[in-house]
């Protein structure tokens, strides 16, 4: 009993994240060596405790493999247009609409231009396989995206095409696709985390019912600078986000619809924490609201700035939204709060797999 106390006592005086301790038997039971403990105990206290200016020489370990440096943008400002549209069960009649709300967006500056998630269909498990295009075939077996192709290279604009539902291999996949001004397919990038939820009395959906996840993260280089692409429920998950920031990314774009019970918890927060964590803008697109609908978005269509300020936004009708995007704060914000250089390797790492494998 009076080891048992002795034991406890000495524990009690430590941090448990400091201890090795060493175990030995004593009646056939596990107990510690107290040896061990009080050794420990004197080597803790003879260690001088890491300071800041020690420990920022490991940021770079806390990035696997080490973060890119942020590169030079193609350009310093631009105006980027947030095309918050209504979806009908006309699929023509929504790749119509589109182009027009594309061609605003354009006439009134944007040279970069964000569509929502699932524009072309009515965002629904009932109609992701009726509405599905085979987007590498492209043409007549994709003419979603052979439109926002034709508009690109014509308006001689980035288009980053929201998502649809996209027919691959026997799967089906919600889908975003950037074009350059070129009308060139940049870049195709799968949602990764499948939108699943049930809030009993609120919302059930299950993507996973008739989609499949992406496998990769998502970042293009534009002629509007580099872009780290999610869909809607990727926004979440703020190690994306991380990702990107780590591959050098300046804008995170996400074609999103929220719905009425989480869209006014969350729908912004998220935005402004994953602009404020790395140190970037943040650009949403949603559906506007359509209360007649299976499935009602939230809309409130945002432009973040790094700062995790809101630059530009609206309400849940259909809109247009132009916001303007200015590079040089980017680095300004990151001086006057520079995180990036002050992360603990020592303590935590953010590992890019991808990256990592290609090396």
């Amino acid at each position: 009993m009076i080891r048992n106390r002795l034991i406890m006592k000495a524990l009690a005086s430590l941090s448990s994240s400091t201890l090795s301790l060493r175990c030995c038997s004593y009646n056939n039971k596990p107990s510690l060596n107290l040896n061990s403990l009080f050794v420990t105990r004197r080597r803790f206290h003879s260690s001088p405790p890491i300071s800041m200016a020690s420990a920022s020489v490991n940021n770079e370990r806390a990035r696997a493999p080490p973060a890119i440096p942020f590169p030079p943008p193609p350009l310093s400002k631009f105006k980027i247009g947030l095309c918050q549209l209504s979806v009908t069960a006309d699929k023509e009649k929504n790749i119509a609409h589109a182009r027009q709300a594309i061609q605003d967006a354009a006439s009134k500056g944007a040279q970069l231009v964000l569509l929502p998630e699932i524009w072309n269909s009515p965002y629904s498990n009932d109609s992701f396989p009726v509405y599905a295009e085979d987007i590498d075939a492209g043409g007549d077996a994709s003419p979603s995206t052979a439109m926002l192709s034709d508009l690109a290279r014509l308006l001689k604009i980035t288009i980053i095409g929201g998502s649809i539902p996209e027919r691959s291999g026997g799967n089906l996949y919600n889908t975003c696709c950037v074009f350059g001004t070129d009308g060139k397919l940049k870049a195709k990038h799968r949602k990764i985390h499948l939108f699943d939820m049930d809030i009993p009395g609120k919302i059930t959906f299950m993507e996973s019912k008739t989609l499949t996840a992406g496998e990769t993260p998502t970042i293009v280089d534009t002629e509007v600078g580099r872009i780290g692409i999610g869909i809607c429920y990727d926004i979440r998950f703020p190690e994306l986000a991380m990702i990107y920031a780590a591959r050098g990314a300046h804008l995170l774009c996400y074609p999103g619809a929220f719905n009425m019970t989480t869209g006014p918890l969350h729908w912004e927060l998220l935005q402004r924490a994953r602009a404020t964590d790395n140190q970037l803008y943040v650009a949403t697109c949603s559906p506007a609201r359509d209360t007649g609908s299976g499935y009602v978005a939230w809309g409130h269509s945002t432009l973040i700035g790094p700062w995790g300020e809101v630059l530009a936004t609206t309400e849940h009708e259909e809109a247009i939204i132009i916001g303007e995007i200015d590079y040089s704060i980017l680095e300004q914000r990151r001086t006057h709060l520079p995180v990036t250089k002050q992360r603990r390797g020592d303590l935590y790492q953010l590992v890019d797999f991808q990256r990592l494998n290609s090396h």
